[in-house]
């Protein structure tokens, strides 16, 4: 009898151990979220005031897709905005614990720009910070490209030192000419940041020496676009899959076309 009873004594003890151990978990991963979180915003607020230097950027309504929730515990924030002379913005952060992300997308119309896409991932002390840019453009190999791709490459071999992350080979890899995938930590915040905000200056910069697109380059350029958009939905992507298993395809097309990529709305301009 009086082996019982310690059993039960020591059962509250046990308990009250894992209960202690799983809340020192939540706490340190909710401390790590506030800190990313707050990075990130900060990254992403310094890359929208280097793009308001070079542009006027204006606000555009994203609708439903103003907060995507996924799987209960993804709730994606979007916005969506027109940067003049070039095209479509689309920003989305989500917060999920453990990870925070920050998504921003160049769709350029206007100009023989490529398109650019930077993920920028805080996974508590540890840092991914990818930079893509896709030739979505009808002659890569034309003088006035090669002239915008020089540029992209000086600003790619400024973080040559950082640590190179390897990805696996995706169907519109015949799109990059230039991508970067780095790794980082939490002390680097600050190269992190200063990376992000490079990509948007050198893609600014370099932008406001070509001249407009006349309406049938535009036209051209808004097709090769949308056959991207359109490969992703029917090839897949990493991102893509997500919005695909939790939206579906035709409303994740109808997202991408209206906002992510905006194709639907340029071609109504």
């Amino acid at each position: 009898m009086k082996t019982v009873g310690m059993k039960k004594k020591k059962l509250p003890v046990v308990l009250a151990s894992i209960l202690a151990v799983v809340g020192g978990i939540a706490g340190f991963v909710a401390f790590n979220a506030s800190k990313n979180m707050t990075a990130m915003n900060k990254t992403v607020d310094s890359g929208m005031d280097i793009l308001s230097k070079y542009a006027k950027v204006t606000p555009v309504d994203p609708g439903e897709y103003k907060q995507i929730k996924m799987k209960g515990v993804m709730n994606f924030d979007v916005s969506q905005y027109d940067v003049e002379n070039i095209g479509d913005l689309s920003v989305m952060t989500v917060n999920m614990g453990f990870m925070q992300m920050a998504s921003y997308v160049i769709t350029p119309y206007e100009k023989n720009m490529p398109l650019l896409s930077m993920d920028f991932m805080y996974i508590m002390g540890k840092r991914k910070a990818y930079a893509e840019f896709y030739d979505l453009v009808e002659d890569p190999a034309s003088g006035e490209f090669t002239k915008v791709l020089s540029a992209v490459r000086e600003f790619e071999s400024k973080y040559s030192d950082m640590e190179d992350i390897e990805t696996a080979p995706a169907w519109y890899d015949k799109y990059l000419t230039v991508a970067m995938h780095k790794a980082a930590k939490n002390t680097d915040d600050a190269k992190v940041e200063q990376m992000f905000c490079d990509a948007i200056q050198c893609y600014m910069e370099t932008a406001e020496g070509l001249d407009t697109l006349d309406a049938e380059a535009k036209a051209g350029k808004l097709e090769l676009t949308q056959e991207y958009s359109d490969g992703l939905i029917a090839n897949g992507g990493v991102s893509t899959d997500v919005f695909k298993s939790e939206l579906g395809e035709e409303k994740t097309k109808d997202f991408f076309d209206n906002v992510f990529f905006g194709t639907n709305r340029y071609r109504n301009i």
